[in-house]
């Protein structure tokens, strides 16, 4: 199996869409691509063990793609060696009448990860900038001053949420919270497929609705649109990554491998060091324990 290295999947200048690919086409087999991806979540459990005990950083795992391009799945697969104490994963749809009452950020603030932990968003912030813009008219909902019918919604106000957002992860990241995202880049054709295997399995067929068919219908204005933000957000402070996803199992081992580069830049998180009087004291401890037998 060809060596996967996390940078050739980063923004580090202005990307097109069209032109990455939505498959490695790796020769690798199944089941050494599960034994690759085994080896890594393995070792992700582990660093969030230290984490948790260090308790100076969180981690926020963003992602992003069309519908059927892998989230749920990818969540279930990388992340299942974790402590269920270690991880949340929040999905975030449409916005409910509570959080309509407050600005669009908000809800995204309130699930970030404490300290020693990570959280997952499946779908994130940049829906704000996504499927808004797709469908302004959802834009109405949040009662804006100003806006009161889709055609005050001008560029300037798309400008401004792209800034927004971009102050949000600095915010985020200068206060201890690890940002990472990834677009998982779908072709429309494997879209297809797995919308039929949808309709043909009869177990999957609760996945399937008819708003899948009508945002497909949208997809080069998606296209569009993730494209526009990745570039104008992808920062040293929170990276974007485009992951090829026709692929699953490769898209699984290559987020997970991302994660892992990524957390062995950060040197300072250590265990911390057992306190001196304890330390000193510790044969004392043993045998008052021992004697309890």
């Amino acid at each position: 199996m060809k060596s996967i290295d996390p940078n050739d999947f980063k923004v580090t200048a202005p990307i097109k869409l069209n032109d990455l690919p939505t498959d490695l086409k790796n020769d690798a087999s199944d089941d050494a691509k599960e034994n690759k991806l085994d080896d890594v979540r393995e070792k992700l459990s582990a660093i969030q063990d230290v984490m948790y005990a260090h308790n100076r950083y969180g981690v926020l795992i963003c992602l992003q793609g069309m519908d059927t391009s892998g989230k749920d799945s990818l969540i279930r697969e990388v992340f299942k060696e974790f402590n269920s104490r270690g991880v949340v994963v929040h999905s975030f749809k449409t916005p409910n009448s509570a959080e309509l009452e407050h600005d669009y950020l908000w809800r995204h603030y309130v699930a970030l990860p404490e300290k020693g932990k990570f959280a997952i968003f499946n779908r994130t912030h940049y829906e704000n900038v996504l499927v808004t813009r797709v469908h302004p008219e959802y834009i109405l909902n949040e009662n804006l001053p100003g806006i009161e019918k889709v055609e005050d919604i001008t560029p300037q106000f798309w400008k401004k949420r792209i800034k927004q957002i971009n102050h949000f992860e600095k915010h985020i990241s200068q206060n201890g919270t690890i940002v990472l995202k990834f677009f998982l880049h779908l072709s429309k054709n494997e879209q297809r497929k797995r919308l039929l295997r949808r309709l043909e399995n009869e177990e999957h067929n609760w996945k399937f609705s008819a708003g899948d068919m009508k945002e497909r219908e949208c997809w080069d204005e998606y296209m569009q649109y993730y494209e526009e933000a990745i570039n104008k957000t992808a920062k040293e402070n929170a990276p974007w990554y485009i992951v090829p996803a026709d692929d699953k199992d490769m898209a699984r081992y290559i987020v997970a491998k991302i994660i892992w580069e990524e957390m062995q830049k950060y040197t300072d998180i250590k265990e911390p060091e057992l306190d001196e009087k304890v330390k000193g004291n510790i044969e004392m401890y043993k045998e008052l324990l021992n004697g309890e037998e």
